[in-house]
């Protein structure tokens, strides 16, 4: 929301919904010695103390939080899907992998969701079905756009073009819908359908939050046994999550993202 052209609006949206820097990794210290050759349990040790001296009063500036503890990493894991993402596990005896994934894993909970199908995208370059947007009701009983999901073959897209035309009625969401044209993306992009609220999809998801899956999701399989009502917000299940200061000499393997 803060991405914005106007100043003001951008000044006053980031005062409602201020940003958070996570360090994780330092690069170079304060004096302008490299630290990429050493090896991440060494930067890891330069970062907790540059932190310590630097980012006490400032909140918006956090230390990544750190472990070997598989437990409490488990623990961790748990709140996935609000704030976080998912768990990184790196490799403590290597230096910087500039651009690379060796020695390092992330770790990311992936649920599912039954949705109702709201409307759908045709795909840029010919008349198929591009993606099918998804929407949950809330307990007013208003459908809001969630997302949508676009992981079908060429063959299915073929199949799936007239039974999602046959469905076409507005207006698809009764609730938050899908936005218009944007600086980012052509009108032909963002215009489409709106559907009959009578199909049911499950799919899978790593991530909601705002009311959105944050990414595309994948396509899982069709639900004729379940009702669209039956299709709420509240399936998705959010866990609130606090990133902390972590005490001096903790090492990492595990941090969160």
């Amino acid at each position: 929301m803060r991405i914005h052209p106007a100043a003001s609006r951008v000044n006053r949206l980031a005062k409602e919904h201020p940003g958070l820097f996570v360090a994780f990794d330092l690069l170079v210290n304060e004096a302008g010695n490299s630290l990429v050759d050493q090896t991440l349990e060494k930067r890891r040790r330069q970062l907790e103390s540059f932190a310590k001296r630097f980012f006490r009063k400032k909140d918006s500036v956090l230390l990544s939080p750190a472990t070997r503890d598989v437990k409490l990493a488990r623990r961790w894991f748990q709140k996935v899907g609000a704030e976080l993402d998912g768990i990184i596990a790196k490799r403590v005896d290597l230096p910087y992998q500039s651009g690379e994934r060796t020695g390092m894993q992330k770790i990311k909970k992936l649920r599912s969701a039954d949705c109702v199908v709201g409307g759908f995208r045709y795909a840029r370059a010919r008349k198929d079905v591009g993606s099918l947007l998804l929407g949950l009701y809330d307990k007013a009983g208003l459908l809001h756009y969630v997302g949508f999901t676009s992981s079908f073959s060429e063959t299915q897209r073929k199949q799936l073009t007239p039974k999602m035309e046959a469905l076409v009625q507005p207006p698809g969401f009764t609730g938050q819908a899908p936005g218009g044209p944007s600086r980012w993306a052509t009108y032909r992009s963002v215009e489409w359908q709106p559907l009959s609220p009578k199909l049911v999809v499950e799919v899978r998801y790593d991530h909601f939050s705002a009311g959105r899956f944050r990414h595309g999701t994948r396509f899982l399989r069709w639900r004729p046994d379940k009702s669209p009502r039956q299709c709420g917000l509240g399936q998705i299940k959010l866990r609130t999550s606090k990133i902390a200061l972590l005490p001096s000499g903790d090492e990492l393997t595990m941090g969160c993202f």
